[in-house]
């Protein structure tokens, strides 16, 4: 079996992966990423025992046991570039020999469900809901720079490019679904859709504060977007790198977000951490029955 570089899988000298500093033994199969290094410790409180922290740049992890289930929550910082990192070094932990340096036979996959924020681009969400991404649309371009053609979606990709009048000089737009099964396990109560993933917070999601957009009538674009049932309802920062690479990767992913502004109504919440803190116990709650 061909043996993975030192420069292409980076391991420290105390046996931990470069960016998360994590050992293969110190990780759980069932993880809760977060952007916000912050709200890591506003997760593992909830845990019954934490019995490993970890800490590197915006990279926090906190390891634990709630309900007698094996639990991890890590921050991965905010945008696709970081989830590019997060979800190539956990699946290095699980499905890499370290000691080899060469793939495992047997592969391990992971259930990765992303806790976050959004803002609703639909007029009938209310601010202080939940939202569950069915499937993740990248505006950034990632996915095409891995062999991903088989997990994309191109008949929505088209359809998508057709309808919004999509521009030659943007990333190609990539659709990837979410996990079914995960899916199943989240979403009762929940506002389900698609999830619009931007490689920015200004511009990329239709903002303007000095700088003039180059395509102005793009989010009113994405807001009419319809095909069958299927609309996207909110504008985030990771769901496509996380559902593509995790098809890539074959690991099980989900997005769900508290939906803290409205675009389409320009309102925002007036108690978002008392949202996040009841998705938090609604996340925990599911993912340890």
């Amino acid at each position: 079996m061909e043996r993975i570089k030192e420069s292409e899988l980076i391991i420290n000298p105390d046996g931990t992966i470069y960016h998360l500093n994590l050992k293969p033994d110190q990780i759980a199969k069932n993880i809760i990423l977060v952007g916000d290094p912050g709200r890591v410790e506003k997760i593992s409180k909830h845990f019954d025992k934490v019995e490993h922290r970890s800490h590197n740049r915006e990279m926090v992890a906190h390891v634990g046991y709630l309900n007698q289930k094996k639990i991890m929550v890590m921050s991965t910082g905010m945008g696709t570039d970081n989830i590019d990192i997060v979800m190539n070094e956990l699946d290095a932990l699980v499905n890499v020999d370290f000691a080899s340096r060469t793939i495992k036979e047997n592969l391990t996959s992971l259930n990765l469900i992303r806790l976050g924020t959004s803002g609703a681009i639909q007029p009938d969400i209310p601010v202080d809901s939940f939202a569950v991404s069915t499937h993740g649309i990248g505006l950034d371009g990632l996915l095409k720079f891995y062999d991903s053609s088989r997990f994309i979606d191109n008949e929505l990709s088209n359809e998508f490019i057709r309808q919004v009048n999509w521009h030659d000089d943007l990333p190609f737009p990539y659709f990837v679904k979410g996990s079914e099964m995960l899916f199943d396990k989240m979403s009762e109560g929940m506002i389900a859709g698609i999830t619009a993933t931007a490689p920015g917070f200004y511009g990329p999601q239709g903002r303007v504060v000095r700088i003039p957009l180059q395509h102005p009538h793009l989010m009113d674009a994405l807001q009419h977007f319809r095909t069958g049932d299927k609309r996207i309802i909110n504008f985030e920062m990771e769901t496509s790198a996380l559902y593509g690479l995790g098809k890539l990767l074959g690991h099980k992913t989900l997005t769900v977000c508290a939906v803290i502004a409205n675009r389409a109504l320009g309102t925002y919440s007036k108690n978002h951490a008392k949202t996040i803190e009841k998705l938090i116990e609604v996340v925990l709650e599911r993912l340890t029955v």
